[in-house]
């Protein structure tokens, strides 16, 4: 089976041009991406919650996934980054953007769960992993990637994504699947009840 992404969302090439320009290069790859348009597409109404927007590549692939009345939390540390996405993504009122440290957001946030949540950064996986996982409502999906190895690794960085991939897997609240495919993904979906 061919796996080549062949629809893409508009913003991609002004954002890709950005984040070069701005040497930002972690954004993520393009069968993740269409990963993300179809989970989000079958969320009609639904919230979703992307941790780490970066320059929005993530962001335009979600947003091309998502209903009119589905919403958009992005959350991103890097302000100059973030601004990438948010002039791109300006006038869709579907999306709402904070900038600010990850784990401090998580650690105040008190509205509804999401029905999807994508931890692209460490807070939500690396860090605050509960927290990000409390957030997700029954029947939502909490999405990571970069689990194989990354060029940008810091040494022993391995050993760390697979003692979160085994913990996730062990979990009785979630039914996981990890997927040896894009970066390598782990998708869960919260078990009702």
């Amino acid at each position: 089976m061919d796996d080549t992404v062949r629809r893409f969302p508009s913003q991609l090439p002004a954002l890709r041009a950005a984040a070069a320009a701005a040497g930002f290069t972690m954004s993520s790859e393009d069968r993740t991406g269409s990963l993300l348009a179809t989970l989000a597409a079958t969320r009609p109404g639904g919230r979703l919650l992307e941790l780490g927007t970066g320059a929005g590549e993530g962001t335009a692939w979600l947003l091309s996934g998502m209903d009119p009345a589905a919403t958009l939390v992005t959350v991103e540390l890097d302000d100059a980054v973030q601004r990438i996405a948010r002039e791109q993504f300006a006038d869709d009122g579907r999306v709402t953007f904070v900038t600010g440290d990850g784990g401090a957001w998580l650690d105040t946030y008190d509205g509804p769960a999401f029905d999807l949540v994508f931890a692209d950064t460490w807070p939500g996986k690396f860090t605050h992993l509960e927290r990000a996982l409390d957030l997700v409502a029954p029947g939502g999906m909490y999405l990571i990637d970069d689990l194989l190895p990354q060029p940008n690794w810091p040494q022993g960085h391995q050993e760390s994504a697979d003692r979160l991939a085994a913990g996730l897997t062990a979990r009785q609240d979630f039914a996981t699947t990890t997927l040896d495919w894009a970066s390598g993904l782990l998708l869960a979906v919260r078990r009702a009840g």
